[in-house]
């Protein structure tokens, strides 16, 4: 979707261009309730910018359920509502004209208050404005998919170069867990490892502590928790704004964290356990996409190779200790 500013000005425009009084935009509601007013241009300060339209209901509703224009010339509220504008304001419209968005993706009004307002030929020109929305808001989301590319490409190239100048694992640790967030966009990273017992877990490092007041430093049994429900099944928890939302909390009912809507939990697989889980989380509900989490299980791909190599150089290190 254009940008705020970038909607206004066009409707501001296809206001100007047909002489109409107000003209709205109707896109997907982020939450899922149906579809929501994205922008609007009104010569009124009567239109109400959080309605939420569904599919059938109004005339709006109308166009985005069939997918088909709409034209009323002379408009009264038996034929129809429009229900975008405050009460008692919506019957001095007199006409209307709407048509759909590409691929069911809402639905551009106008509207006038004089009769007669519109022609067959203003609505084949309001339909190629849609279209010109449409495209902007496809170019729009290509650029931003391009940049988040662009971000973790660069963030794959710096986790390579710092293994191979930073050795020490703790220092290296700091760096990829900097790197990662970063890039990820999320406000915590950090990662958990099991003890020597295999029954526990505890935060091996961190951008910042997941975990407030006096339960930093502890360990966790395994299987508490979000997290520890990773290290027993193995498998990677998504968390954001279009996934359903764990109801585990982060490391058990007793450990005090943030309020975190979005959660990442990684597993670092080798020697045929769950040696440790790389965690991302926020106070934000985020959009995981695909984008994002081929990225994450990359990097937490590229964290369990430089456990196992350090794993391995320690045990022949010892091995050489003993001969």
């Amino acid at each position: 979707m254009p940008g705020p500013i970038v909607s206004q000005q066009i409707l501001s425009i296809v206001c100007n261009v047909f002489d109409a009084h107000s003209a709205v935009l109707f896109r997907p509601d982020e939450a899922g309730r149906g579809f929501a007013v994205a922008g609007c241009f009104s010569l009124s300060d009567h239109i109400r910018k959080d309605a939420i339209i569904a599919p059938g209901q109004g005339l709006a509703g109308w166009i985005i359920r069939n997918r088909e224009p709409l034209l009323i010339n002379n408009f009264d509220q038996k034929r129809g509502v429009l229900g975008y504008y405050a009460q008692g304001e919506e019957g001095r419209i007199r006409a209307f004209m709407g048509c759909p968005l590409d691929n069911g993706q809402g639905a551009l009004c106008l509207d006038s208050m004089r009769t007669y307002s519109f022609s067959a030929k203003d609505q084949k020109i309001l339909h190629q404005f849609a279209q010109f929305i449409t495209a902007l808001a496809e170019e729009r989301r290509r650029l931003v998919a391009d940049s988040s590319l662009q971000r973790h490409y660069a963030a794959v190239q710096a986790v390579t170069a710092l293994r191979a100048k930073t050795p020490r694992w703790s220092a290296f640790l700091d760096g990829f867990l900097e790197i990662v967030g970063a890039a990820a966009g999320f406000s915590t990273c950090f990662l958990t490892v099991r003890d020597e017992s295999g029954r526990h877990y505890f935060v091996e490092g961190a951008t910042r502590h997941p975990v407030r007041g006096a339960g930093r430093g502890q360990d966790y049994p395994i299987g508490n928790g979000a997290v520890g429900w990773v290290f027993k099944n193995g498998v990677p928890l998504f968390s954001g704004e279009r996934e359903s939302a764990s109801r585990m909390a982060l490391f058990g009912k007793d450990v005090v964290t943030p309020p975190f809507a979005s959660l990442v939990c990684l597993p670092l697989n080798f020697h045929r356990r769950t040696r440790g889980v790389l965690v991302l989380a926020d106070e934000r509900a985020l959009v995981l996409g695909d984008d994002l989490k081929s990225f994450l299980t990359l990097t937490a791909s590229n964290l369990a190779l430089f456990l196992e190599n350090l794993s391995l150089k320690n045990r022949l290190t010892s091995a050489a200790g003993k001969e």
